[in-house]
């Protein structure tokens, strides 16, 4: 086995190890989504929609919030677009290293392209110093593969418990997205969107109402910690 060879196949065992974590992750909170989706009032093809379609963690979890509350489309498009608003910035990252690869090349690693395949993909890239197509393609479907099955794992589940409030699960659904919310805090922009959103989402059930809440809140929080990357851009 050459050098080359070698190194690629070191690197992609290390790729097959770092994703472990990954995989147990996206089971737990993919099984958690497919329960409050369910709770939520989505059928099990609408929660397999979210999950395979939209495929987009915190801003499934909002989306449904949203939809529960009778939120507007346009609302629930606008926040979803700015909770996925650094995947900009994750593809820009990578397009580099991608510039010789075909358009359909491209768009299919774009939309695999979550929080835990791009930490997955660049640290590979920076063992090789090169993409690796194969191993950006199992990055993206380390999360898409267990997240889909354990979403449809969560619904099915849902259907075999009681009514969430008897035994204490019907604030899964607040849990889960304070748990990703603070999971997702990794630089100071990111820590100011998550205080002005939980800040004006209290000051918005306080004031006008409960259902207002997480539309202001996720509106808010998001624009605030763009305009402070920005600033600092």
């Amino acid at each position: 086995m050459s050098g080359a060879a070698a190194a690629l196949s070191t690197a992609r065992r290390r790729l097959v190890v770092d994703s472990l974590g990954i995989w147990v992750i996206a089971i737990i909170v993919g099984g958690i989504f497919g329960f409050t989706a369910r709770q939520g009032g989505l059928s099990l093809v609408e929660a397999i929609a979210f999950s395979s379609i939209l495929f987009a963690g915190a801003a499934q979890y909002a989306a449904v919030g949203l939809l529960v509350v009778n939120t507007p489309w346009p609302s629930i498009v606008l926040l979803v677009w700015l909770l996925n608003a650094r995947h900009l910035l994750y593809s820009a990252s990578v397009a580099p290293f991608t510039a010789k690869f075909s358009f359909k090349l491209r768009a299919g690693l774009a939309f695999l392209l979550t929080d835990e395949a791009f930490a997955l993909t660049t640290a590979h890239i920076a063992r090789l110093g090169r993409i690796d197509v194969r191993g950006a393609w199992y990055a993206g479907f380390t999360i898409f593969i267990p997240w889909n099955l354990a979403t449809i794992a969560g619904w099915l589940a849902g259907a075999a418990l009681p009514d969430p409030a008897t035994i204490g699960l019907d604030v899964v659904f607040a849990s889960a997205m304070a748990g990703l919310a603070v999971g997702l805090v990794k630089d100071r922009a990111a820590l100011v969107a998550l205080l002005v959103g939980c800040a004006s989402a209290v000051a918005a059930a306080l004031i006008i109402d409960p259902s207002a809440a997480i539309m202001i809140g996720g509106l808010l929080g998001p624009l605030a910690g763009l305009a402070l990357f920005r600033s600092r851009a």
